[in-house]
């Protein structure tokens, strides 16, 4: 998407400049050609930017779908996470709440099991012993730790690895 969106800035700039040149004739903006003009090649950059989203995200929940027997991810609240200004924009391009619907209908869709849990801990927990840091005198883990060592079972953890195998653990257990 990062490639359009340069192509739709330029595009933005440009219908600025005609509704700015309308205004200066005294002309109202629909009755303004070039704006008008303008304006639909806006909107057709906007569309094509939506088609591409969809349709990556239509190919990997497909693909994560067909291919795995079970898929459990996170219940992330997308507004919470648009909070962070750093990773806003990452976080909207994704579409992480349309990801997740897809990966609902289509885990029914091929006879699949999809299940949700809450993401609470799932960075801070240990998955060798459940230890959980920020706990017994322990510092909690910032977005800047990228690795980290149990203080309880000396286990070196890579903190998106370490998550996702305690959110794997966390869905086998709600299904059983």
């Amino acid at each position: 998407y990062r490639t359009i969106k340069g192509r739709l800035a330029k595009a933005q700039r440009v219908l600025s400049r005609r509704a700015r040149r309308a205004k200066k004739e005294h002309r109202p903006l629909r009755n303004s050609k070039n704006y008008q003009k303008q304006r639909l090649v806006v909107a057709k950059i906007h569309a094509q930017i939506l088609d591409r989203r969809k349709n990556f995200l239509h190919n990997v929940s497909t693909t994560l779908i067909k291919n795995h027997d079970l898929v459990v991810a996170e219940e992330l609240r997308s507004k919470n996470l648009l909070k962070n200004h750093a990773l806003a924009m990452s976080i909207a391009d994704v579409g992480w709440r349309t990801f997740l619907g897809m990966l609902t209908y289509k885990a029914d869709l091929y006879g699949r099991q999809f299940v949700t849990v809450n993401p609470r801990n799932t960075t801070q927990t240990c998955h060798s012993c459940d230890f959980v840091m920020g706990t017994e005198g322990t510092d909690k883990l910032t977005l800047a730790d990228r690795e980290w060592t149990c203080p309880k079972c000396r286990t070196h953890h890579v903190r998106d690895h370490n998550a996702a195998q305690n959110i794997l653990i966390k869905g086998i257990a709600k299904l059983a």
